[in-house]
Formats: C-alpha cells, sequence, structure tokens
C-alpha cells in the first residue's frame, strides 16, 4: 500500500525553485534514502511532507491513515538542541505531543509508550540524566524514541548519523534497520550514500541528477555509478 504519494512537487522559496517535477511514491514498510547535493532541496522536500512548509507547485497524499502530523519527524541536530535542558524522559514524552490535541496533559497512555520507546532504544536506564549531558549517539537515541511517540507508522531522519564516531554510526544505522523491520516505514536523508544504499530499499537522488527506483537499479544508474563510484562500495 502507499503510504505517501508525491506528485510534481515543485519545492523552494518565493524566488528561488531548488527543485520541480518531483515525483515518487513510499509504500508502507519501505525504507527510503534521499541523497544529493548541498542545497538540492532534501530537508525542504522533508519538511514539505511534514507540512512545515507550503510547496511552490504539485501535491502530496496521504493514505493508510497517515497524515502529517502523525510522522515522526527526527530534524537535524541543532547546538540549541544539544543544550536542551530537560530529563530524557521530558524530551522522549514531548514527542507525544501531536497526540494530545485539546488535552493539556500527558495521558496514562502517553507515558506508557514513552517509557516503552525507551527501552525499545535501550536508554531507560538513563531516563533521569539531564539531555544536555548525553554523548551524541545517546541524544540521537533520545531524539529518535521521542519521533517514535509521534507515530508506529513513519519516520522521517534528516541526516541521523551527521557527527558521530563510526561506532555509535553503525549501532544507529542497525536500530533504524530494526524499526523499519518492525513495519515502520523510514524515509531518511543522508550523505553518506554508500552507508545509506546498504540499508536502504529505494533511493531518491534529488539535484543535478535524478533518480528514483530501487537500491539495485540506482547502482546501475548514471547518478548511482557516479556517487557510489567502484571505489566506494561498501558491501
Amino acid at each position: 500500500m502507499e503510504q505517501l504519494i508525491c506528485k510534481k512537487l515543485k519545492l523552494g522559496y518565493e524566488n528561488i525553485t531548488l527543485t520541480e517535477d518531483l515525483s515518487f511514491s513510499v509504500e508502507k514498510g519501505d525504507y527510503l534514502c534521499i541523497v544529493g547535493e548541498n542545497g538540492a532541496g532534501k530537508s525542504t522536500l522533508m519538511r514539505t511532507i511534514l507540512r512545515l512548509q507550503k510547496p511552490l507547485a504539485g501535491s502530496i497524499e496521504y493514505n493508510d491513515d497517515l497524515t502529517a502530523s502523525k510522522i515522526g519527524y527526527l530534524p537535524q541536530q541543532t547546538i540549541v538542541q544539544k543544550d536542551f535542558p530537560a530529563s530524557v524522559y521530558e524530551v522522549v514524552l514531548s514527542g507525544c505531543q501531536n497526540s494530545l490535541g485539546y488535552h493539556l496533559f500527558y495521558s496514562k497512555q502517553d507515558r506508557k509508550r514513552a517509557q516503552d520507546n525507551m527501552e525499545r532504544l535501550g536508554i531507560s536506564d538513563i531516563a533521569h540524566w539531564c539531555y544536555r549531558d548525553l554523548s551524541g549517539g545517546q541524544q540521537q537515541r533520545v531524539l529518535l524514541a521521542r519521533a517514535l511517540c509521534a507515530t508506529e507508522k513513519m519516520l522521517l531522519l534528516d541526516e541521523p548519523v551527521a557527527g558521530l564516531d563510526p561506532m555509535v554510526t553503525s549501532e544507529m544505522y542497525a536500530l533504524i534497520d530494526k524499526l523499519n523491520d518492525e513495519g515502520i516505514t523510514i524515509i531518511m536523508i543522508s550523505h553518506d550514500i554508500a552507508c545509506s544504499v546498504k540499508y536502504a530499499k529505494h533511493v531518491l537522488h534529488i539535484g543535478d541528477d535524478f533518480f528514483f527506483g530501487t537500491v539495485e537499479d540506482y547502482r546501475k544508474s548514471p547518478a548511482g555509478s557516479k556517487y557510489l563510484g567502484e571505489g566506494h562500495h561498501h558491501d
């Protein structure tokens, strides 16, 4: 089942078009990597899917009872986030805000969901630690648990391993892969193309080269062979 269908999207700002005529769809349980040059509109595409920004043209359809507010989002880490003066549990629980609607207080189910997702990502033991005292890898796990509190359907991850050391990076990829195995659709922006294609099922390449299709076809495509190059295969 297609959860998300993007048709002829034109993305950008008033006078600047980043990318146009962008059409692709995402199946339930898919793992899509979005790659391409800096400034090609990858983050803008995510913000548009989340309805944080309007497309200049084109449309986005949601199926499978999915709405923009039922998508978990892990944005790029910013310095402000890194310095967040809250406990791990508070940060994770805040992911339930989408479901609050008009209720101002977290329900018992919200609290249970936060606990479950901390367990799922192996951070229950640091629930009361202050977020800003954590390592980069721990912070990303916390933000991933927070995103999971918003959804069991789809996660949008913007450069989730940026700035992490190699060991933590491979742990993070393994975690994301496990969530995908559990049936959650993953859409991930990555600058590490070689590593992304190891896990992804489909690739969307935007920028100077355009490609949308399976990882196998991407490897053979002009864009894929240019970016993956024979020397860069990590199989």
